[in-house]
């Protein structure tokens, strides 16, 4: 199932892509709860599932799509989780999940603009994968943990590379900017991805590829940073965590090559949807 909050900023409705790929309408449907996801928990997801979906109406035009779910009350990141990424980035492998946090507020629609922090040097992209929690967790053995997620999504962590690593202090401050956390377009739940650990992610800027890699390559897989996670802090439905990115990221080029007004940026995941950006200053 792929789930879809649809509509102007701030007055999104509820919708869902059905198999032939028509945005249908919640709206109508009690139990989706707005996709309030601490409301809706893993068994309102699967109450949505059982659903009829061609009695639903269909959604006329092709309207804005926002985050697919409200309730998040964290977006968890993780830090240099491919090899190859670590190695462009001149930094050793990690022995344990690089945990930093993303404000809340940085969060935005799939297609919205990214908006360059004022006097910006190197605002960045990064496609991830974002597995989206359902069920409170809270030190969870790895071999429960994907008992725990409500669907994977697509999450572009921006980031300001000076702000990150040059001005002292945590990387969260480089994370959290304003449109520094696109989410969407879907919530797909875990029955149409079997496996995590093995999707195609890209990134493309200005039609240009930059990212290409495969989360089979991650150092630590889902379930394990799920439990790792939650072992750190509790785990509440809605919670997002974006599991790292693959190589080709702008500081890592020669030269390094970042964002500037006017640019566009596409990136996607396999099974989960596509976003589309444009950059403004």
């Amino acid at each position: 199932m792929k789930l879809v909050r649809y509509g102007a900023a701030g007055r999104e409705r509820p919708g869902l892509i059905d198999t032939e790929g028509v945005l249908r309408d919640l709206s109508g449907i009690p139990a989706a709860a707005g996709l309030n996801l601490p409301t809706l928990g893993l068994a309102g997801l699967k109450r949505l599932g059982r659903l009829d979906t061609a009695a639903l109406p269909r959604v006329k035009g092709n309207p804005r799509l926002g985050v697919p779910f409200t309730g998040i009350s964290k977006l968890v990141a993780i830090g240099l989780n491919y090899a190859d990424h670590a190695a462009e980035s001149g930094m050793k492998v990690p022995k344990e999940p690089i945990v930093f946090m993303k404000a809340t507020t940085c969060i935005t629609g799939p297609t919205d603009q990214i908006v360059l922090p004022r006097d910006s040097l190197k605002t960045d992209w990064e496609v991830e994968l974002g597995v989206v929690i359902g069920k409170t967790a809270r030190s969870v053995d790895a071999a429960q943990a994907l008992s725990h997620v409500a669907g994977y999504c697509v999450v572009h962590d921006v980031s300001e590379r000076h702000w990150q690593g040059e001005r002292g202090g945590t990387w969260d401050k480089g994370k959290g900017f304003d449109t520094f956390g696109p989410i969407g377009p879907w919530l797909v739940t875990p029955d149409e991805v079997p496996d995590p650990q093995k999707l195609d992610l890209w990134l493309d800027l200005n039609g240009e590829p930059r990212q290409r890699g495969n989360t089979a390559t991650m150092i630590f897989g889902v379930a394990e940073l799920i439990s790792y996670v939650s072992f750190c802090m509790t785990l509440l439905p809605g919670d997002v965590i974006a599991t790292g990115t693959p190589p080709g990221v702008g500081f890592g080029m020669k030269p390094p090559q970042f964002l500037k007004e006017g640019d566009v940026v596409s990136l996607g995941i396999q099974g989960l949807g596509a976003q589309r950006q444009v950059v403004r200053g």
